[in-house]
């Protein structure tokens, strides 16, 4: 299913690398490369707005391949339908080494998809086999 996303800006508009991506590709609007210092980050623009439809968000998320050679996080993002500012993607160095964004650089991908609003009342809650069990609750292996 194809579905219209208006984009607006100078940067580049988001790409799918391959035709079954999930994921299309957000590119560095950079006037010069831009150096993230080890152990630190930085906000990058993208140079781009978006229109999504109601009913769908923009999620935006970490290329793996810049995770594994060079330790960057992208840390998601989620892009509203109403939001028309500049999509700025923060991507934290984790290695002991400067990182050079380069302009042009893909540097995250977004995914739309169609997104549920819940409508939140107070009730008590039923009870069930992990009730609060939190983080590492199931054992580590």
């Amino acid at each position: 299913m194809d579905l219209p996303v208006l984009i607006s800006g100078p940067g580049a508009d988001p790409a799918y690398a391959t035709a079954g991506a999930a994921g299309a590709d957000l590119r560095a609007f950079l006037p010069e490369p831009l150096t993230i210092p080890a152990h630190a980050q930085a906000l990058v623009p993208t140079g781009i707005r978006l229109a999504i439809p109601v009913g769908y968000v923009g999620d935006v998320r970490g290329r793996s391949g810049l995770a594994l050679r060079h330790r960057l996080r992208v840390h998601p993002g989620t892009i509203d339908a109403d939001y028309r500012g500049e999509i700025l993607v923060l991507i934290e160095n984790g290695a002991d080494a400067a990182f050079v964004v380069e302009p042009g650089a893909r540097i995250a991908q977004l995914v739309i998809h169609p997104v549920a609003r819940a409508v939140f009342r107070r009730a008590p809650l039923d009870a069930t086999e992990r009730q609060d069990g939190g983080f590492g609750h199931s054992g580590d292996a």
